[in-house]
């Protein structure tokens, strides 16, 4: 590993499964010390923890339920405790639901943009004053593809996706001059306990990654490496950005065809040379 984290400071949120764990785990390995945010998956945060110990590295996990702001706030200040400080913030919690729109109700609108929005935009400034003593540092916000394109009956979970990308447009060009670069990662379908929890084993890699240009479906490292990354000086030059990590997907327009095929019908004949 090129240790570009060594002696850095992160708290990594929703670190208990899936791409929040990997993010942690990564970051780790290239020699930073971890807080680990986490709900309700206690068991797979400190399991990373302890793999973390185990390699010789500093982790430790905190439980914090973001519907409760003063749990965000106890978050901050006892991850901060334990690492002495913050360079890196990862704002990766998120939960998600699907529901037709008629079927929508308050509650589950209000839980979701309160865990998804609301807790990342105030982690974050609960953290600012920690990430400006430790400049240059970073803050890096997790997003999705479905800030980008539809899917039926996800319009809750699409519109925190979206408020996150435009709130790190947008204050990123607040925090940059007091040296806290933002940006954002869109990931598309990356695989994580979840959707075994929702399809059980039914479900076919090999056919999920047909429609990927990549051909594979992401893992957690895929987008782990980005975040360390984006919060790394090697992106001192990035602000303000969401970069999609989706295989290539919603490169391939749609209702037209399988990208892997040749076209059949030829355009330009007989006014373009050598068609």
């Amino acid at each position: 590993m090129n240790q570009r984290m060594q002696g850095k400071r992160v708290l990594v949120t929703g670190a208990g499964t899936g791409i929040g764990r990997g993010v942690a785990l990564e970051f780790a390995a290239e020699g930073a010390q971890v807080a680990l945010h986490y709900s309700h998956s206690e068991h797979g945060a400190q399991e990373a923890v302890a793999t973390i110990r185990a390699a010789g590295g500093t982790a430790a996990a905190f439980r914090a339920d973001f519907s409760q702001m003063e749990d965000v706030g106890r978050l901050a200040e006892e991850a901060m405790g334990f690492l002495g400080g913050l360079d890196v913030l990862v704002n990766n919690a998120g939960i998600t639901t699907n529901a037709p729109f008629a079927e929508i109700t308050t509650e589950q609108f209000d839980l979701l943009y309160q865990v998804n929005v609301r807790a990342a935009m105030f982690l974050a400034q609960r953290c600012l004053p920690a990430l400006v003593e430790s400049k240059p540092s970073a803050i890096v916000n997790v997003s999705s593809v479905h800030a980008f394109h539809g899917l039926h009956e996800h319009s809750i979970y699409a519109g925190t996706k979206g408020a996150i990308v435009s709130y790190t447009r947008e204050l990123s060009i607040e925090l940059a001059p007091q040296g806290v670069r933002m940006n954002c990662i869109a990931p598309g379908w990356v695989v994580v306990e979840n959707h075994y929890k929702v399809a059980g084993d039914e479900i076919d890699l090999e056919q999920g990654a047909y429609p990927i240009p990549a051909g594979f479906v992401g893992q957690p490292v895929d987008v782990a490496r980005l975040a360390l990354f984006l919060a790394s000086e090697e992106a001192r030059y990035i602000v303000g950005q969401t970069i999609v990590i989706d295989g290539g997907q919603m490169s391939v327009a749609a209702n037209t065809g399988d990208f892997r095929q040749p076209r059949e019908a030829t355009f330009g004949k007989g006014y373009v040379p050598g068609v």
